[in-house]
């Protein structure tokens, strides 16, 4: 027990921040290197359909929100963690001074959902009295505020996935669409079918390829995201039921 609060009060700065900018480093190395051998160039010149090119921008949007809400995880984590060091080391009062939750020694808790949840805790105990504090209800409103915008990261690599599909679809469309009008007599007309054929592969192939690699990268970095938000949920969970709610339903006994 003593061992894991150590591990509490020094936490790992931004840990969740460091480990999405160690794998979007890795992404972009290898974006650069695709760029470097002329990849992005074949890929825009051969995508007549320009879906390729939509499913970079959606990645790179979609990794922007990433990148934000894993910075706004981050964030609360420390802060989750500061309170933790506060608060769990003795059972004291706490109590609420305006929008802030205020320790018996007058330490003020970082803001942050954590503390708002703590502070709606004790205004919950406050006023229903001597009735058991359930805070089930809370927890589900942290956990929705928590997970909530995470949301958008199964739609947007749902989406990119769609569109490489979608772009096979059309690629087969634009292959298939030059044998109507074959000629197998004619040499001229069945090496331009050749070549609309080929134009239509490899819209196919591109785009297909575009979608997976986009919607594999996102999933990934969304599941760190989701990760790193479940291990603050559960810190939050722990730090209440624990140092919180016990302790408010003993001044409650008292």
């Amino acid at each position: 027990m003593t061992v894991r609060l150590l591990e509490r009060e020094f936490p790992y700065d931004h840990l969740p921040l460091l480990r999405w900018l160690i794998f979007t480093g890795v992404c972009a190395f290898g974006g650069v290197l695709a760029w470097h051998y002329g990849l992005f160039h074949l890929m825009l010149a051969s995508d007549k359909t320009y879906i390729s090119a939509i499913i970079v921008v959606l990645y790179v949007a979609a990794t922007a929100h990433c990148c934000v809400r894993t910075a706004a995880i981050s964030r609360e984590t420390d802060a989750a963690q500061r309170v933790f060091a506060l608060v769990s080391r003795g059972t004291q009062e706490l109590r609420v001074v305006g929008a802030e939750v205020v320790t018996a020694e007058g330490t003020r808790l970082p803001a942050g959902q954590i503390t708002t949840h703590i502070r709606n805790l004790i205004l919950k105990a406050g006023l229903q009295k001597h009735h058991r504090l359930d805070q089930t209800l809370l927890l589900r409103g942290l956990a929705d505020a928590l997970r909530g915008p995470n949301a958008l990261g199964g739609f947007a690599s749902d989406a990119l996935l769609k569109l490489g599909l979608l772009g096979t679809v059309i690629g087969f469309i634009l292959m298939l669409a030059p044998i109507a009008g074959l000629d197998a007599a004619d040499r001229a007309s069945v090496k331009s079918s050749m070549g609309l054929m080929s134009d239509g592969m490899a819209v196919a192939m591109y785009t297909t390829l575009t979608g997976l690699i986009g919607s594999i990268l996102l999933q990934t970095q969304y599941y760190m995201l989701d990760e790193a938000t479940a291990k603050l949920f559960g810190l939050a969970t722990d730090l209440t039921e624990v140092f919180v709610v016990s302790v408010l339903e003993r001044e409650q006994d008292g």
